[in-house]
């Protein structure tokens, strides 16, 4: 950004990744990927929604996550070993969330190591669910991936053609999330085990400024959406 430029609430921080074919679904369509990612009380979600309400592909990476857990699924049978096999009801396969949670988040190496597994499979699930069929024929072909924790995924930025970041400074954001209902400190424990905001920024295609009014978010969006919708959304991409 030019010195002494007034801000504004949509920063481009680098030009957009080249379109990979990767995400070339079962029709021939070349999905546009965003991965989209903010701090709790960001506004993260509000974007979200709008893309959606415009007609890209949502997929909310924590149902990913959530997904891979279920009866039947390979992460099972890896997470057992590590952390015990009753863990799985011997009748339905049916994993007990509350007592993995008390067994892996009981010290840093067993949450390390909880991560080590499922990361694999919900990257796996990821690209499965990008290149399938329901996914390729949306119009405009577009797919944002509500990220929760982009520090987590850093091995999967690949599959994203952009990183979009929603930013507001940490105390409005815990205005904002008191006033939703949230106890305060509630809050401050989250945003302890969050990214950044700078590491946000560093690992950002284009920054969407969410400290003002929304109407500055929603202008920012507008010329972001219309940007890549005038060029194809990367169709003519050198």
């Amino acid at each position: 950004m030019a010195g002494g430029s007034a801000p504004t609430a949509c920063e481009k921080i680098g030009s957009p990744k080249p379109q990979l074919t990767r995400t070339q679904g079962t029709q021939g369509v070349i999905l546009y990927t965003v991965f989209l990612a903010g701090g709790i009380a960001s506004g993260k979600s509000s974007v979200a929604r709008e893309l959606e309400r415009r007609g890209a592909w949502r997929i909310d990476l924590d149902q990913v996550s959530r997904a891979v857990l279920e009866p039947g699924s390979d992460c099972l049978p890896e997470i057992a070993d590590a952390f015990g096999d009753d863990l799985l009801d011997p009748q339905t396969g049916e994993l007990d969330r509350g007592l993995l949670a008390g067994r892996a988040f009981a010290d840093p190496a067993s949450c390390a190591l909880l991560e080590k597994i499922e990361m694999p499979h919900i990257k796996r699930m990821l690209v499965r669910t990008l290149e399938g069929e329901g996914c390729c024929l949306t119009a405009p072909a577009v797919c944002v991936v509500e990220v929760p924790l982009l520090d987590r995924v850093e091995d999967m930025l690949d599959l994203a053609d952009e990183v979009v970041c929603v930013t507001c400074p940490v105390e409005v954001r815990r205005v904002r999330a008191i006033g939703r209902g949230m106890d305060g400190a509630d809050f401050d424990r989250r945003v302890a085990n969050q990214p950044t905001e700078e590491y946000l920024r560093a690992h950002a295609d284009t920054v969407l400024d969410n400290s003002g009014a929304p109407e500055r978010l929603a202008t920012a969006l507008d010329a972001w959406w219309a940007e890549r919708e005038s060029s194809g959304w990367g169709a003519a991409r050198g």
